[in-house]
């Protein structure tokens, strides 16, 4: 069911339209004249406004022009019986979603509505994932350990120095990474990662630098690697602590020489990436355990970045409550819900060994089986 606005200065007609349209259960309002149905349009939420041309007072033409300039977004379907496919196309042009010529023909009216709705349909799920992808690269939080970082990011991401993300898991590196893409001249370039401790030790040199036809059993045909794959942009490599150390060899020799070979090759191939790494193991003490090559952690390690745990900046619980709780009712497409004071207290309260990723998944569960407003209790039988 649609919320619908008809503007006519013909009586007939917009009692007509209103039959034609609750028949199908379509809830219709009327304005008689184009002035009163832009005040009605900017009051109101329409998802459509049937609007004929002549009229006075307001035509329709300058109608849909003020409704453009004040960012009404409702689908508008303008209406003439004096029309010819120039007005047609004008309206169009000027932002009208369709034209329909007078006398309305019922099917045609039907068609032009279903449409439209269909339209605004494809819009709200557009920002809906408009807004996932902006809201990825967020990084909520105004205690002094996260404005440092973001003072940080300000200073590095502009240059190609290779910096070192240190956290433990949930804490947000990945973020970190993005925001230090997302900021720097490398930006339009594309964003690569990989997670070394998701790719078996044998076919990680495979996954960064890629293979040759032939190469070994499974390599039916040529493949580029991650460095080839991230040219112009950001290669991030997350959990680097796990690398194989015959691969941290080859990623060293890369990041010297911006060179790369590929598994089962001879040729050099150049490259042009900026190289992020992540950890949540701390480095010198697999160094000292020889899983990890000095030379390389301090190739990496020029700009380091230690990511806090949510523990240990509590008094940003309640900036991500806000956020968390907008996203995911977004997601769900459901109005947002609110949260008691003494729930984000509880929240504060309570150990996350678990960090951001615990916290965001908590905040889902009590969306879902909380009350309409967030309390204490929920936190305290849900989290």
């Amino acid at each position: 069911m649609a919320k619908i606005l008809v503007i006519d200065d013909e009586k007939a007609i917009r009692r007509s339209i209103k039959e034609i349209l609750e028949f199908e259960n379509h809830k219709v309002e009327e304005a008689e004249e184009g002035q009163m149905g832009l005040n009605m349009a900017l009051k109101n939420n329409y998802d459509i406004i049937l609007s004929d041309i002549k009229m006075p007072k307001l035509d329709g033409m300058e109608l849909l022009q003020k409704l453009m300039e004040a960012g009404i977004e409702s689908a508008i379907v303008m209406m003439s019986g004096h029309g010819n496919i120039e007005t047609a196309v004008d309206a169009v042009k000027k932002g009208a979603y369709d034209y329909l010529a007078k006398p309305i023909d019922l099917n045609r009216l039907l068609v032009a509505v279903r449409n439209a709705l269909e339209k605004n349909t494809l819009v709200t799920e557009t920002k809906i994932l408009k807004k996932k992808i902006t809201k990825s690269v967020d990084m909520i939080g105004n205690s002094p350990a996260i404005q440092e970082i973001k003072d940080i990011i300000e200073k590095v991401a502009p240059t190609d120095a290779k910096v070192l993300i240190t956290g433990s898991n949930g804490s947000g590196k990945e973020l970190v990474a993005k925001w230090l893409h997302e900021k720097s001249n490398r930006a339009a370039g594309p964003l690569v990662e990989v997670n070394c401790a998701a790719i078996p030790s044998e076919l990680i040199e495979s996954e960064l630098f890629g293979h040759e036809k032939g190469s070994f059993t499974s390599a039916v045909a040529q493949r580029k690697g991650k460095f080839e794959l991230a040219e112009g942009g950001t290669l991030f490599l997350d959990e680097i602590g796990d690398m194989s150390l015959s691969a941290q060899a080859k990623v060293l020799r890369a990041l010297q020489e911006n060179k790369i070979t590929r598994v089962g090759g001879d040729k050099e191939i150049k490259v042009n990436v900026r190289v992020v790494a992540a950890t949540n193991k701390d480095l010198e003490k697999e160094i000292e355990k020889e899983n990890f090559r000095r030379d390389l952690f301090h190739r990496l390690n020029v700009i380091p970045i230690r990511v806090p745990s949510l523990d240990e900046r509590k008094d940003d619980i309640p900036l991500l409550a806000d956020y968390f709780l907008d996203l995911i009712c977004t997601e769900m497409g459901m109005a947002k819900k609110e949260i008691q004071a003494d729930a984000i207290k509880a929240l504060q309260e309570r150990s996350w060994q678990g960090n951001i990723r615990e916290f965001r998944n908590v905040i889902e569960r009590l969306i879902i089986l909380g009350g309409k407003e967030i309390s204490a209790t929920d936190v305290k039988t849900f989290s």
